[in-house]
């Protein structure tokens, strides 16, 4: 996937990308998965977690990790060069990880997601 440019075209599509990332978020079973519509250019990616225990801290805490790589590998930093794409992908990443998390619908991946928010 090329970076993002400044055209609206563009920045809907990275948009796109962000919601598509997190829209089709099912956290059944042992696993949420991430899915993209039939066009080939929107990336998906699948978080696998039936390996970590939501029901403590570092589990959460690995979720949250989890999620906030695949957000960067669907909504890449563009070159910093261009503040507007670069912010616009920043924002596809919030978005993506905001999302994902309120569909897993865990407490502590909720605080792990505030913690890192709120500090970094």
């Amino acid at each position: 996937m090329s970076a993002i440019t400044l055209n609206s075209e563009s920045r809907r599509h990275a948009r796109l990308q962000g919601l598509v990332l997190v829209g089709c978020v099912l956290a059944i079973g042992s696993s949420m998965t991430y899915a993209a519509p039939a066009t080939d250019d929107v990336l998906s990616v699948t978080v696998k977690y039936s390996d970590l225990d939501l029901a403590t801290d570092e589990g959460a805490s690995k979720l949250y990790s989890r999620i906030a790589t695949a957000a960067h590998v669907v909504c890449p930093e563009p070159n910093s060069r261009d503040l507007r794409a670069f912010a616009s992908g920043k924002t596809c990443q919030s978005e993506a990880i905001a999302r994902a998390v309120r569909d897993v619908h865990s407490p502590r991946l909720a605080a792990a997601y505030s913690a890192h928010t709120n500090h970094g």
